[in-house]
């Protein structure tokens, strides 16, 4: 069958600010800072809902997903900002949506976790995602188009049984995902020793699917680790599992936080962030800090001000819609 050419990402994956080095701490820093100013708004009494904080973990979806194409499906969890600003870099439209405003991603009916744009897809339901993620890949299959699909997910969802459905049928099928599941050692306040028996790369081997993990929190270990894994998931159409195993700074959604604070401490050795601007030249640090800074100032003071929707459009479909945000 010919290519069937559908929405994608442009180019940006290939595409580089400076250096990697330079562009990963911009994409980074631009998670933080915007995961940061969205805890603050909702201690102003500013958001209401929920929201899941990725604060910690950035450099998983930096060191992933810059390894995509152009046409490759992401699917997302309950604790997407990290994954979607690095996909799709539009802080404006996400911080609209996560305010309920009718230029948001989705018409403001999604929020924090409920959300899509363009080849992007979030579900707040633990495990929902994965089956869903080999459906898309078989359709991939079916169309001939050669993309992969990249689902991430947690390590308290490796306690959802329809998971190893998904696991059981990516390999009898032969779906190009590549499974990363994300171990911050914590599923919400139950630590993972209590929560999850056995190994979590066994649990893949299993089924027949080929499966790694690595513990790192800096960038420039996961990126390059990553590299082999996203072409041979492409070349061979087949599964491929793999853990980082990372740690969650902040709590787990808003304020609630039942960990040690010693433990919690100790692992800030790790932050993602100083250990990739420790890399660079202060004077580039600085000025990427004060972009990123300048940006989401524009970026939040133009979601405030825009529209909630009119209720009477709530109950209806949304069409398709490419919102246009600040650019």
């Amino acid at each position: 069958m010919g290519e069937v050419r559908r929405p994608g990402p442009r180019e940006r994956f290939k595409e580089a600010s400076g250096t990697h080095r330079e562009k990963f701490y911009r994409q980074m820093r631009l998670i933080r800072d915007f995961e940061e100013r969205l805890l603050a708004l909702f201690e102003d009494g500013v958001l209401t809902g929920t929201t899941h904080a990725c604060i910690g973990q950035e450099a998983d979806a930096v060191g992933v997903i810059n390894h995509l194409r152009a046409g490759d499906v992401v699917f997302s969890n309950h604790r997407c900002h990290g994954h979607f600003l690095v996909y799709g870099d539009r802080p404006d439209l996400l911080a609209a949506e996560i305010m309920g405003r009718a230029t948001g991603l989705v018409g403001g009916r999604g929020g924090s976790q409920h959300i899509c744009y363009e080849n992007f897809f979030s579900n707040g339901i633990q495990g929902g995602i994965v089956p869903v993620s080999v459906g898309m890949a078989m359709a991939e299959e079916f169309h001939d188009t050669g993309a992969i699909i990249c689902v991430f997910l947690g390590d308290g969802t490796l306690g959802e049984g329809v998971v190893y459905e998904a696991l059981n049928m990516a390999s009898l099928w032969s779906a190009p995902v590549l499974f990363v599941v994300e171990d911050n050692r914590w599923a919400q306040s139950t630590p993972v020793e209590k929560e999850l028996a056995g190994d979590m790369v066994a649990r893949a081997k299993s089924f027949a699917i080929s499966a790694g993990e690595i513990e790192s929190t800096d960038v420039e270990a996961i990126y390059p680790h990553f590299e082999t894994l996203v072409e041979q998931v492409r070349s061979t159409r087949r599964p491929h599992l793999e853990v980082i195993h990372t740690y969650r700074l902040c709590h787990h959604s808003k304020s609630d936080d039942m960990r040690p604070r010693e433990e919690v401490e100790a692992r800030k050795e790790g932050d993602p962030l100083p250990l990739l601007r420790g890399r660079l030249e202060p004077s580039t640090a600085e000025k990427i800090d004060e972009e990123v800074a300048e940006r989401l100032e524009k970026t939040f003071g133009w979601a405030l001000e825009q529209p909630v929707p009119d209720p009477e459009t709530l109950i209806e479909p949304l069409k398709e819609r490419s919102p246009e945000g600040l650019r």
